[in-house]
């Protein structure tokens, strides 16, 4: 009997003892950190979708009809200015040429018989003046000959690479056909839309920032080795968007870049009077973010917030919280809608420097 009261009385101890450290754990479970949202001077880094055109990139069309001859290129060669191209059949240019001067030479024989004529008095110096006009006329025409017939032969306007050739040899070329494209790829154009806000801060902090370079993310993830630079901001915002294109020119040394592909441009955007938070203090819900606001009734609400940005453990508020908001911190997972919480309230400025820390 004394057995079995012993055996129960240290099982009870044994529970209470449990019961009092689960207590214990409970009530340092809920107890949590908050903090309020800090404004800062700052700068982020920010990604624009963009679109790499080459420096030059034009059409090459025929500028006379006739039959494609010879084409002397391939597609993705690399020419040189001057080199020639394409030949369209220049026969009945050459035709029209040698007319032209069988045409030029008659005409300068006829001048000369006029000026021997016009010096015997026989002709008049209407006549002989007529006679020169003609002469004029004719030099004229050989020299439009020679200018068709120096279309047929196209040639690189440009050092550059070659597109798709289109037609193929003894196609019948109109006048303004598509022959190819060319493109210098020694530098590129990278275009990309800025918003209004982000516009006027690059604008108006343009003093502070030690230059304005770029990167280029390419469309594998990885970054260009080479920096651009953004030199060309567009007049007008585009009324449907709210932005304004910007233009990066990036040297292309190792030609990777191509006329016609995408990356995101890495701007970074300075910000005055910006609302950051820590990252840890957010949640996500359907690509949408969250914080827990905590209220005067020390109870916790959701709220949503919009980030314009990151900063390495920190996010940039656009929307949705002001500095005298009090978010929780630390256990955003281990809370509800409306739970009542104790918590200890640490400085913004602590919790940023904390960040620092851990991160270095």
């Amino acid at each position: 009997m004394k057995r079995i009261i012993l055996i129960t009385g240290f099982m009870a101890l044994v529970c209470l003892t449990s019961c009092t450290q689960k207590k214990e754990e409970k009530e340092e479970e809920e107890k949590f950190t908050v903090t309020n949202p800090v404004k800062i001077d700052t700068s982020f880094t920010k990604e624009y979708v963009s679109q790499i055109r080459s420096v030059r990139n034009i059409e090459i069309r025929a500028q006379e009809k006739g039959f494609l001859q010879n084409i002397y290129v391939d597609e993705g060669q690399f020419v040189k200015k001057g080199q020639l191209l394409f030949r369209i059949m220049p026969n009945m240019y050459q035709s029209e040429l040698l007319k032209a001067q069988a045409e030029q030479k008659s005409v300068e024989i006829e001048l000369q018989n006029s000026k021997l004529l016009a010096d015997k008095n026989i002709v008049s110096k209407n006549e002989l003046s007529s006679a020169q006009a003609k002469l004029q006329s004719a030099k004229a025409e050989v020299a439009l000959a020679k200018l068709h017939l120096s279309f047929t032969e196209i040639r690189a306007p440009f050092d550059g690479t070659i597109d798709r050739i289109p037609l193929k040899l003894g196609s019948l070329i109109d006048e303004g056909e598509l022959l190819t494209s060319l493109s210098d790829n020694s530098q590129m154009f990278a275009y990309f839309n800025v918003s209004e806000p982000e516009y006027i801060s690059y604008e108006t902090n343009i003093k502070d920032r030690a230059d304005n370079k770029v990167n280029l993310v390419l469309a594998n993830g990885d970054i260009f080795k080479e920096k651009g630079n953004v030199e060309v901001i567009e007049s007008e915002f585009n009324n449907e968007t709210g932005n304004i294109a910007f233009r990066a020119r990036f040297p292309n040394s190792s030609k990777l870049l191509r006329n016609g592909e995408t990356g995101q441009v890495q701007m970074n955007v300075p910000l005055k009077n910006a609302i950051v938070i820590p990252q840890k203090a957010t949640y996500e819900i359907q690509d949408k973010k969250y914080v827990f606001i905590v209220g005067k009734d020390d109870k916790v609400s959701s709220r949503e917030i919009t980030i314009t940005g990151e900063i390495p453990d920190l996010y940039v508020i656009k929307s949705g919280l002001n500095e005298n908001d009090k978010i929780l911190l630390e256990g955003v997972q281990k809370v509800k809608e409306n739970d009542k919480i104790k918590y200890e309230f640490e400085s913004p400025k602590k919790v940023i420097n904390n960040l620092r820390l851990k991160a270095e």
